[in-house]
């Protein structure tokens, strides 16, 4: 696949609508900096048909870091607020 042909499948990705059940919801862009070693595994990952694009990768992986976390930080926030 060409360069400009990576380039648009990424677009196309990065301004899909995601359904989630019944919830159709439009996704946000968000910036981020990362080491060049990241970025070129991360490139690396989707060459080796890991992944369909480098966005969808960084995707999965912060899916995996909220699953992860999500729970214990909404527990630990909502007794914040009842102690106030």
């Amino acid at each position: 696949m060409s360069d400009k042909q990576q380039t648009n499948v990424r677009q196309i990705a990065d301004n899909c609508l995601l359904k989630v059940g019944h919830v159709v919801s439009m996704m946000e862009r968000v910036t981020i900096r990362l080491p060049t070693q990241q970025v070129a595994m991360l490139e690396k990952l989707v060459e080796a048909g890991e992944f369909p694009t480098v966005s969808e990768a960084v995707r999965y992986s912060v899916r995996e870091l909220i699953g992860k976390h999500a729970n214990r930080v909404i527990r630990d926030s909502e007794q914040i607020s009842f102690e106030m």
